[in-house]
């Protein structure tokens, strides 16, 4: 059965939420409240003449311009499509444009407003069978689960977690308070915020049975492929952590119980990257101190000193950063093992597994690796050309979803300016000529710096060695997967998708 054509008119938000160009962008703002949408179509005599979304009011905000008319921030001259456009067609449209948001138009006149969201729910995919097929390779694009936990706007370069900013988050607040966010759902104030941290930091603390243990997995790490920097050792540990901790089947146990188990995760894993670090260099591990920060006491359990406030703010700011972004690979890996009501251990574990590859984890250092291999400024072209000729990837350059800068990259960038020195210069120097000769040799593609150029500069000069940036990033990224392996054991439905079988037609008879 042939499954109908979907239009933009089925799809569309009809009338759309208008704004004056002469407007305050306060005015448009308080309207795109009310009507709970993400952007207000520009008109002069019900024509489309721009765009304003929430990421020029959340940039507007931040530059002090809240009285500014609508037109100075707008989009001027957006894109339109008219109803009868197959939604398809649409879909491909809004991404080669790179726009969120298209006004729908019948002789020049606004009808209404179709957002990417929309599009992609359906774009791409027809029912055969009872299921769906046709969708693009990797998932890619395709809607699988609804959140409240967060978003990345690649098109847009910016994400955040839940309904704020998250380099906001991460500028103004504390990595405990954006864990609080993303697990309970709000900012937590003052008196919340003092009781999220007396309540975390008792569960630092590793059980007898598991630290006499990690010896050994420290030492089996070190023959690992990848090393000291490998997180085979970090898997292993939170498996036996798990298990001594007694977590059962996410299907079997309260929402407060799992949130527990979350929290004693999310506060032990530094403390288990700590020690096996510490342990593979011959040295004994450092226990916890309740009454320092959270990544104040992982730096402690490293170094054995508290770290200075530069290099906290350096690595706090990175670690808050990496808490949580949207559907990548290894928090999608935590929701389909929590789909199938496995303990929360086993679903971190695997969201570990899925981490370690080195398409998703581990480029910070490769980033700094590239800056080695570079030496110095002036070779940075030759070298950049040889490596495109050679089929390289250029480590910390380019993303999956964003298509422009990289806003992480963007605030750990201006931190690592902070901090100064000659690392810094030379990545500045280095980072502008691979970015002009990438315009060069791969023109229309969109390759901007990411968030690992930075971050490996910035840990470089807080002390980490570089065989804790993939550990610390998880150190941190724990977090986001448990509140999504929470999110999802709330309204859960086992995740079982279907594959299209490409070989040869059967049946056929049994060889003789």
């Amino acid at each position: 059965m042939t499954a109908t054509v979907r239009t933009v008119a089925d799809l569309m938000t009809s009338p759309a939420v208008s704004a004056g160009p002469e407007e305050t962008l306060e005015a448009a703002a308080r309207r795109m409240g009310e009507a709970g949408v993400g952007s207000v179509v520009v008109t002069e005599a019900n024509r489309p003449v721009g765009i304003l979304t929430e990421r020029d009011l959340l940039r507007a905000t931040a530059a002090g311009s809240a009285q500014d008319a609508v037109a100075v921030w707008m989009t001027p001259d957006p894109h339109c499509v008219g109803p009868d456009v197959e939604v398809a067609e649409a879909w491909k449209d809004l991404a080669a444009h790179g726009y969120r948001h298209i006004p729908v138009v019948v002789a020049g006149e606004l009808k209404g407003i179709v957002s990417m969201r929309d599009l992609m729910g359906v774009a791409e995919l027809r029912p055969v069978e009872g299921a769906f097929a046709d969708v693009p390779r990797g998932l890619k694009g395709v809607i699988v689960a609804e959140t409240e936990i967060g978003e990345v706007r690649g098109l847009e370069g910016f994400y955040h977690y839940r309904q704020y900013s998250a380099v906001d988050v991460c500028t103004h607040y504390g990595f405990e308070d954006a864990w609080a966010l993303l697990v309970d759902g709000h900012l937590p104030d003052a008196d919340e915020a003092a009781a999220f941290r007396a309540e975390v930091a008792p569960l630092r603390r590793l059980p007898a049975s598991v630290a006499e243990v990690l010896p050994a997995i420290a030492r089996a790490g070190l023959a690992a492929p990848g090393g000291a920097g490998s997180l085979d050792p970090l898997r292993t540990a939170v498996s036996l952590l798990a298990l001594a901790e007694g977590f059962r089947p996410s299907l079997d146990v309260t929402p407060e119980r799992l949130r527990a188990d979350g929290l004693r995760l999310g506060a032990a894993v530094p403390t288990l990257v700590a020690a096996l670090h510490r342990l593979a260099q011959g040295r004994a591990p450092v226990e916890p101190r309740e009454d320092l920060g959270h990544v104040a006491n992982y730096l402690y359990m490293l170094h054995g000193a508290e770290p200075e406030p530069m290099a906290l703010r350096a690595v706090e700011a990175y670690m808050s950063s990496t808490i949580e972004h949207g559907f990548n690979a290894s928090t999608f890996t935590a929701r389909v093992v929590t789909s199938t009501g496995a303990d929360l251990g086993s679903a971190v574990v695997a969201a570990l597994g899925s981490l370690s590859g080195p398409l998703h984890g581990g480029a910070p250092s490769r980033a700094l690796d590239t800056l080695d291999a570079i030496g110095t400024p002036e070779r940075t072209e030759e070298w950049v050309r040889d490596a495109i000729a050679r089929g390289e990837r250029i480590m910390g350059f380019g993303h999956a979803v964003y298509k422009t800068y990289d806003p992480r990259s963007a605030m750990l960038r201006d931190i690592a300016r902070e901090m100064g020195g000659p690392l810094v210069d030379f990545a500045q120097q280095v980072e502008a000529t691979i970015l002009s000769t990438l315009v060069e040799l791969k023109p229309g593609h969109e390759l901007h710096t990411n968030v690992e150029y930075y971050a490996g500069v910035v840990m470089e000069l807080a002390g980490l060695d570089r065989s804790l940036f993939t550990p610390t990033f998880a150190a941190a990224r724990v977090v986001g997967w448990c509140a999504h392996i929470l999110e999802q054991a709330r309204d859960n439905r086992i995740i079982r998708p279907s594959a299209r079988y490409v070989g040869p037609p059967p049946p056929q008879p049994l060889p003789r």
